[in-house]
């Protein structure tokens, strides 16, 4: 039995899905890997670095800014699962010029990615808004200052579905980050410094992702069920519409990447992280399947 760390660096369905289910339905045993599931939300580089990671954003955006040579064998999705919220007396995100946003820290990957879209709407996240910088979490406290107003709109993760906090919190939901931005942004990536791409650990943490990619798609009700088990406060039917919404048509069903969507996104990451040199995607992404048993 080979021997594995896989980090997540953020909560919620967006970086817990995938290894929930690989997990739940025991692939990683049945690939012959012990995997040992780290928090690394609060770690620096260098801890994650040492083992295999799900969040590729942070990975590429390391490997952009400091050129840590990290490379993608499995995808997720292209869609990453933040949201825009905002109090329900504003009906467009181009009605926030000059309002307080609850945003990530900019040199992070949800940061990153929320200014880039802020900017696709024609607002400079520096000069044309108030951004209030607040740390991740389950967005409670977010939900919070939205609530007595002491923000006008925020960005979110997964830990919650956004139709449904919308409706329970009387607020708007201006933006889905996916549909505005698209990025390899969840899966497998290591750092060949520290962990080969061909060690036979890291082979089977790849097929036991791609298994639960395939029966994210193959099995629906089995992944609402996951989906429900990691959103807690989802009724089954929310559940299902949230997978139905934003799983479903979105995660890959083999851990491949789309060449095009990653090559575009570089640039647009470099630029808003103030590096000139783009990497070569194909020198990141490596995600054909590899031989081997299943």
């Amino acid at each position: 039995m080979h021997i594995i760390d896989l980090t997540f660096v953020g909560r919620g369905i967006h970086e817990e899905l995938v290894a929930y289910v690989a997990d739940q339905q025991n692939y990683y045993e049945q690939e012959g890997v012990h995997v040992a599931l780290r928090d690394g939300c609060a770690w620096d580089g260098e801890r994650v670095r040492r083992t295999a990671t799900i969040g590729l954003a942070r990975a590429v955006l390391s490997r952009i800014t400091d050129g840590v040579p990290w490379t993608v064998l499995c995808v997720n999705t292209h869609r990453p699962l933040f949201w825009l919220l905002a109090r329900d007396v504003y009906a467009s995100v181009e009605e926030l010029r000059g309002r307080r946003i609850g945003i990530h820290p900019p040199a992070t990957a949800p940061g990153c990615l929320s200014r880039i879209v802020l900017r696709r709407h024609g607002i400079d996240p520096d000069r044309d808004v108030r951004p209030v910088v607040m740390t991740p979490g389950d967005y409670g406290r977010h939900l919070r200052r939205l609530a007595e107003g002491s923000l006008d709109a925020a960005f979110v993760g997964s830990t919650l579905a956004p139709e449904v906090t919308v409706r329970e919190n009387g607020l708007r939901l201006m933006a889905f980050v996916g549909d505005h931005f698209r990025t390899p942004t969840v899966g497998i990536a290591v750092d060949p410094t520290h962990t080969p791409v061909d060690d036979p650990a890291v082979q089977a943490l790849v097929r036991a992702n791609r298994r639960a990619l395939r029966t994210i798609h193959d099995e629906p009700d089995l992944a609402v069920r996951y989906v429900n088990a990691l959103i807690p406060s989802l009724t089954e039917t929310e559940a299902r519409r949230h997978y139905e919404r934003y799983v479903a048509p979105y995660f890959t069903a083999d851990g491949r990447h789309d060449p095009r969507v990653a090559a575009s996104a570089l640039p647009s990451l470099a630029e808003e992280l103030g590096v000139s040199t783009v990497p070569d995607a194909a020198d990141i992404y490596r995600t054909e399947p590899a031989e081997g048993p299943s």
